[in-house]
């Protein structure tokens, strides 16, 4: 085994070496965090977009056609807008987990496919929620992997902390 192999396999030992590039596992979160940073952007242009398509604007200053009245109920918004709302909910607390439990040290093979797991999970979750609208389960499942996968390192924390308390 070479060294570069060696050094990239062993664990991160100090609390300075967590936080870095130089560890795998918060690199595999970066990665993975801003595509989800990107996919909660978009839903802000995925509103936008749908408030042209249906001519719903809510203040009056975003009337750019005639004969329209402000209107903040129209289903085809709001869907787009429950799911940014949910991805704020689960996404954000999603986030400082994940950087908790990499201050635990974890596998890095593990922790890298919690991190792909989770994101495409939410992925998934838009497009069935405000993209392509599918019949249930569907979004169901996408939505508690990414919450199993919270509690899970939640758990993780907790169990290698507890000792600590």
């Amino acid at each position: 085994m070479s060294a570069t192999a060696s050094n990239s396999s062993k664990m991160m030992t100090s609390p300075g070496d967590m936080f870095t590039l130089e560890n795998p596992v918060f690199c595999c979160y970066l990665f993975w965090s801003t595509v989800l940073v990107v996919k909660m952007l978009l839903m802000s242009l995925l509103t936008a977009v749908q408030r042209f398509r249906y001519k719903i604007f809510p203040n009056q200053e975003d009337l750019f056609f005639k004969n329209l009245e402000v209107q903040f109920d129209d289903p085809n918004v709001e869907r787009v807008r429950r799911a940014h709302r949910n991805d704020m909910e689960n996404i954000l607390p999603y986030f400082l987990m994940s950087l908790i439990y990499i201050s635990t040290n974890p596998n890095a093979d593990v922790a890298c496919i919690l991190f792909r797991v989770a994101s495409v999970a939410r992925i998934i979750h838009t497009l069935v929620y405000a993209v392509y609208p599918v019949p249930q389960p569907s979004r169901i499942l996408a939505f508690a992997t990414m919450l199993l996968i919270t509690f899970y390192m939640a758990a993780v924390v907790a169990l290698r902390t507890l000792s600590f308390i």
